[in-house]
């Protein structure tokens, strides 16, 4: 019975299991998870602690997916995915430009498929904590981007950055 709720977890509901880009597919969960944390009008700082607590939560998570399937980062491990996406939208009004919520999906896929430095690295480490800290940094380089990406739109479009 936990190696199936482990395996749910891990494989987010089953969207790990896709043939079609798996790490894409279970991301979709995590898009979720900020959209509920925008309609319960969480701050930017909730928020935040709320990201890590899910970040904290996907280790042992993946660590005993990762032992359950016997392979190192199996595909279908996607909870590193899904918890650590919300991190990419902290800070942006994305409930008021909801575009943003779907440009930060697709830097968030790309930082993840070409994991800058030190995210590759992290890889190397063993267990949970290597499947789910590449993300976590993957994540902040795409906060970064998103955020960068906002201020250029509203100087070059007008408005108020954050």
């Amino acid at each position: 019975m936990r190696e199936r709720w482990i395996r749910f977890l891990a494989t987010g509901g089953g969207l790990g299991l896709s043939p079609v880009a798996p790490g894409t597919v279970g991301t979709l969960p995590g898009v979720g998870l900020a959209v509920l944390f925008g309609l319960f009008g969480l701050g930017w700082r909730v928020q935040a602690l709320a990201a890590c607590v899910l970040t904290a939560i996907a280790i042992p998570i993946c660590d005993a997916a990762e032992r359950s399937y016997g392979t190192k980062d199996d595909h279908r491990i996607v909870a590193d995915e899904y918890l650590t996406f919300p991190i990419c939208v902290l800070g942006l009004p994305w409930m008021e430009h909801p575009w943003l919520l779907a440009a930060a999906f697709v830097v968030n896929r790309a930082m993840d498929i070409v994991k800058p430095p030190p995210a590759r690295q992290l890889q190397a480490l063993h267990g949970g904590a290597g499947i789910v800290l590449d993300d976590l940094f993957s994540s902040l380089y795409a906060l970064a981007l998103n955020h960068a990406a906002w201020a250029a739109w509203c100087r070059w479009w007008g408005g108020a950055a954050l």
